[in-house]
């Protein structure tokens, strides 16, 4: 007898707990089962695409929201190229043209005696080894190759470093700056495979071979001793 009022008192204060829990949460049943086959996206997610010259129903008929004739109104017809002028001669038709771009043209970065012993004094470079242009580029003394590296003469008068350098081009004032303090300079030619290989040699499994100069002005650059050219030293 005893055990019976106790689990019923028990299971009194079971109901009378969930249902003052119920009323504090205000847990309110789904009103849709909870499947895969009622999922979909809130509303307002998702809207219909807008479907034009279909009649004057939808109000997008006839002339589909872009009224009557004009610029804007025509098919195919974007924005104008910004030195569009409404129709008449444009400024950039008007004015002549003047001189041309060099396609044989090349962008050497510039490099100067200062920086290069900047770097070398704060252990950026090694003078012991030979300079490439690989290393300058590794050590951020020049931050890109476009087609080589030139080596010009600010801080000669002060540049007392042997070094051993090879780059594609270099002033006059810059190679006796550089021998005079003990070094060696050689220029050398490099195309654009040449240059792909010497910055990033992992991509290669095979290096290839050093192209030659072709144009006339290169062959005759890299072949004068005056310009410490490979070309000279070979022959």
């Amino acid at each position: 007898m005893l055990r019976s009022i106790l689990s019923t008192t028990k299971n009194r204060s079971i109901i009378i707990n969930s249902r003052a829990l119920s009323t504090q949460i205000n847990i309110q049943p789904s009103k849709t089962p909870v499947d895969l086959g009622h999922l979909a996206d809130n509303p307002g997610a998702v809207t219909q695409r807008l479907r034009v010259g279909r009649g004057p129903g939808s109000g997008k008929g006839k002339t589909a929201g872009r009224g009557h004739k004009g610029q804007k109104a025509r098919a195919g017809n974007g924005r104008p190229v910004p030195w569009f002028e409404g129709g008449q001669t444009p400024l950039v038709r008007s004015l002549p043209k003047r001189g041309f771009n060099n396609f044989h043209s090349k962008e050497y970065q510039e490099l100067n005696l200062d920086k290069l012993q900047h770097w070398i004094n704060t252990g950026r470079l090694d003078a012991s080894q030979p300079i490439t242009m690989k290393h300058l580029l590794d050590s951020r003394c020049i931050h890109k190759i476009e087609d080589g590296v030139k080596l010009l003469s600010v801080g000669a008068d002060t540049f007392n470093i042997p070094v051993t350098i090879e780059v594609s081009r270099a002033s006059q004032k810059a190679i006796e700056a550089i021998e005079k303090a003990g070094g060696k300079i050689t220029t050398r030619y490099y195309n654009a495979l040449g240059l792909r290989a010497l910055i990033h040699p992992e991509k290669f499994v095979q290096m290839p071979k050093l192209a030659a100069p072709l144009r006339k002005e290169d062959i005759k650059y890299y072949s004068d001793v005056k310009n410490r050219g490979y070309l000279a030293e070979q022959a």
